[in-house]
């Protein structure tokens, strides 16, 4: 038969066994939202870009694209929030060097907007990756209307 002290041993290693289990073998974020990139197969800052965001959990399929210039115009990105590449995560475009954070941040606020945009290349954004400089995450609608999202 049984003890009360061989039943409560019993709980506690069934208790602990999740906790176990997730060391032994590593508790594994969820999945992100997969990212398409399109990019010119010659840019070496779009393959850093796209380096950041798989190192922040994101599954990248990159196209390389000879005519950037089309694919922006026919997934409406507005042509002055242009940069040398755009993704489309969910229902978002993400144009240019923004931050992997920030594209978790868009992900889970789900704003009414098209997407974010980093104009220009920025040499201190993620893959560009010049320390000290401080550039602007823009939100844009489908109108080509935008406003700062984020400051960095």
């Amino acid at each position: 038969m049984n003890s009360p002290l061989d039943r409560r041993a019993f709980l506690t290693r069934f208790a602990a066994l999740p906790i176990v289990t997730a060391i032994a073998f590593g508790a594994r974020p969820a999945a992100k939202a997969p990212i398409t990139v399109y990019k010119s197969p010659t840019c070496g800052c779009c393959k850093e870009w796209v380096k950041h965001v798989e190192k922040a959990g994101f599954k990248v399929t990159a196209h390389d694209v000879e005519d950037m210039d089309k694919i922006k115009r026919d997934m409406g990105v507005p042509a002055a929030l242009g940069s040398c590449h755009t993704a489309v995560v969910g229902a978002y475009l993400i144009e240019g060097h923004v931050p992997a954070d920030l594209i978790d941040k868009l992900l889970a606020e789900k704003p009414a907007a098209r997407g974010l945009a980093v104009p220009g290349m920025p040499p201190s954004s993620p893959g560009m990756d010049v320390p000290g400089g401080k550039f602007d995450v823009l939100l844009f609608t489908r109108d080509g209307k935008s406003r700062v999202y984020a400051k960095r």
